[in-house]
């Protein structure tokens, strides 16, 4: 199975939110700044705009690199 875009920004998301949250968690073993979880925002934010707007920033990138597109997000 291919990797399109729409894929692409579900994995990435995932594994940013993942990352931030251990990042800024003070119970996690790889605790460096509660501000990490600001980042955790930013995903969550720009996600839930994506799904009313249809416009996803990350999608265009991957477009743009050649990843195939998914005709989903943003078209």
């Amino acid at each position: 199975m291919q990797m399109n875009t729409e894929r692409w920004v579900r994995v990435i998301a995932g594994f940013f939110v993942l990352a931030s949250v251990m990042l800024g968690t003070p119970a996690s073993p790889v605790f460096v700044s509660e501000w990490f979880l600001a980042f955790t925002l930013f995903v969550g934010f720009n996600l839930l705009q994506s799904g009313f707007t249809s416009i996803c920033p990350l999608d265009r990138i991957l477009l743009k690199l050649g990843v195939p597109g998914s005709g989903g997000c943003g078209r």
